[in-house]
């Protein structure tokens, strides 16, 4: 008579060597996924710079320079464009040559407006005006609740007037896609300036909150405090 094989203990649910693999693959993952989203990014922009070689004439393409596709020579040429463009704009015929073009584009319907919109965007960016240059946060979309944003313009002059006291613009970023949002025009007492850095809140609105940057208190002292709007 055959004696009787006592069963298997059960197996937990979460073994040690479960977490550890899963703690391995998640710092392969921290790893690699910052690596390969440059690269990609990186390839992406190349890839855009070099379809500006197509302004070429095909005898004078790398292609049939040498042969084959060189990846990176129309971020060369992009640039030297950019130079010779920036070269030739400063000085007095090119900026009649700029002013005279943007006057007829602006009378192209649609076209005119686009143009206009973007142009303003560019300077305001590039420029070096407070645009987009200090971070803030505003009661919204209602009061209790603050949301991040940057401040776009410092006064609204025709809603100041109307209202009777300063307003500024705030743009206030989607997650995930910082390139959508929304414009909000408030009182400027409303507004309650960060000393957060704009990469620093653009990666906090991106990650949805997940990578929140340390404090760093003011140098000239606390700033006043965030206070529900009345």
């Amino acid at each position: 008579m055959s004696t009787p094989v006592p069963p298997l203990p059960p197996v937990p649910a979460s073994s040690p060597r479960r977490w550890g693999l899963r703690r391995y693959l998640v710092a392969g993952i921290l790893v690699w996924l910052p690596i390969l989203a440059t690269i990609w990014l990186v390839s992406f922009m190349l890839h855009i710079m070099d379809r500006t070689l197509l302004l070429l004439p095909p005898a004078y393409r790398p292609e049939s320079l040498v042969g084959f596709a060189l990846p990176g020579v129309g971020a060369v040429f992009a640039l030297a464009v950019l130079l010779l463009t920036g070269l030739l704009v400063t000085n007095l015929v090119g900026r009649r040559l700029v002013i005279w073009g943007e006057e007829l584009v602006h009378h192209i319907p649609i076209v005119g407006s686009v143009y206009g919109g973007v142009k303003s965007f560019a300077e305001s960016v590039l420029s070096q005006s407070n645009s987009f240059r200090k971070v803030v946060m505003v009661e919204y979309p209602r009061t209790g609740v603050w949301s991040l944003g940057f401040l776009t313009a410092e006064d609204v002059a025709e809603v100041s007037r109307r209202t009777g006291e300063p307003h500024a613009a705030v743009y206030i970023s989607a997650a995930l896609n910082a390139t959508a949002g929304y414009l909000v025009i408030v009182p400027r007492r409303q507004i309650v300036e960060l000393d957060m850095s704009v990469d620093a809140a653009m990666k906090m609105i991106i990650t949805c909150g997940v990578v929140v940057p340390p404090d760093q208190p003011h140098q000239g002292g606390e700033r006043h405090l965030a206070r529900p709007a009345a």
